[in-house]
């Protein structure tokens, strides 16, 4: 017999929800915050954990109506905020509106970590934008913690390093690595910090075990297996335009998931979307002989398989550029 009042149940499918969402079964926690909002469609709790799962699913839209109707059913509720302004940020790219609403967190914010949570979020909308000196503004603003999160700590590193501030970043990263010594951010992001210290094989080592690290997580669940994925390779290889065409033009082009151990030793960055091999041609006009595609580390910056072809294509002409200007510096001799 189920004696559970009706707030019983309420409470038990937003903890189950939650629950669900962190172990990445995101169909099942859109039961249960469905049901959650069934039983209770004025709980701004309900909403948020709904928003939350329509985010994670891909739905930006549906996800913003639902952190919306959190935030009107209480106006101090910085979290629904705060998960609105990061759909805003991405996919939706509408950076004015995730500032207005950060800006509005940070007014009802309490604590160091409310303040670094909102702070963060505010230094990716700056990011996205291309603005830097803002987000630098934003980096220095950030409390140094120890925070009682240790993923604020890694956090709030990585946003000091990203903003150029390597003394700040130090200590955060490595108090990141003291309590969470599985966390493969952190080992990525001390192994940039030896690096930018002049320490290569300190570098090589963090990356060796970030590699290691990343190896061992899932795929998304919205990750596509690797036919599929390659079939949206060659497709946005097929779309490309002049020059990147006729540089690419008959090139091997192999998909894996992960760089190999040996090219990271030999300085390859473990998270690096590609690699263009074997490139020949005279001194302005680069052939690519051989290109390699790495989906975990493509994927990684998405929030959804909805993007794929926008971030391939993308990757793509960035990396085209910086191998024909770096041709064009060297000259074909040394290639």
């Amino acid at each position: 017999m189920n004696d559970k009042g009706p707030m019983d149940q309420f409470s038990a499918h937003l903890d189950r929800g939650w629950d669900l969402v962190n172990r990445g079964d995101l169909a099942g926690a859109l039961l249960s915050a469905e049901k959650g909002v069934e039983l209770d469609a004025q709980s701004p709790e309900a909403h948020n954990l709904l928003g939350y799962v329509r985010a994670a699913q891909g739905e930006a839209e549906e996800a913003l109506e639902h952190y919306r109707q959190a935030i009107a059913l209480d106006e101090t509720f910085v979290e629904a905020m705060l998960n609105a302004a990061e759909v805003l940020i991405h996919p939706l790219h509408d950076f004015d509106a995730a500032l207005a609403l950060i800006d509005e967190a940070l007014d009802f914010a309490e604590g160091d970590e409310e303040m670094a949570d909102a702070l963060l979020i505010k230094f990716d909308a700056f990011m996205h934008q291309g603005d830097r000196d803002q987000a630098a503004r934003v980096a220095r603003a950030l409390p140094d913690g120890p925070f009682d999160a240790a993923r604020l700590d890694f956090l709030v590193g990585r946003a000091k390093f990203e903003a150029a501030d390597v003394d700040g970043a130090l200590p955060c990263i490595e108090r990141a690595l003291e309590r969470e010594p599985e966390n493969a951010d952190a080992h990525y992001y001390r192994g940039l910090l030896f690096e930018t210290a002049g320490d290569p094989a300190g570098a090589t080592r963090c990356f060796l075990r970030a590699r290691d690290l990343d190896t061992r997580v899932p795929p998304a669940p919205w990750s596509l297996n690797l036919e599929q994925f390659e079939r949206r390779v060659a497709a946005t290889l097929a779309e490309l335009e002049e020059p990147a065409r006729t540089m690419l033009a008959g090139a091997l082009v192999v998909v894996s998931d992960f760089p190999g151990a040996e090219a990271v030793v030999d300085g390859m960055d473990p998270r690096a979307p590609l690699w263009l091999d074997d490139l020949s041609g005279g001194p302005t006009a680069l052939r690519v002989g051989r290109v390699f595609v790495y989906q975990r580390n493509i994927e990684r910056s998405l929030e959804g398989a909805f993007d794929l072809d926008e971030e391939l294509k993308a990757v793509l002409e960035h990396e085209l550029e910086l191998a024909q200007s770096d041709f064009e510096a060297r000259g074909p001799e040394t290639h």
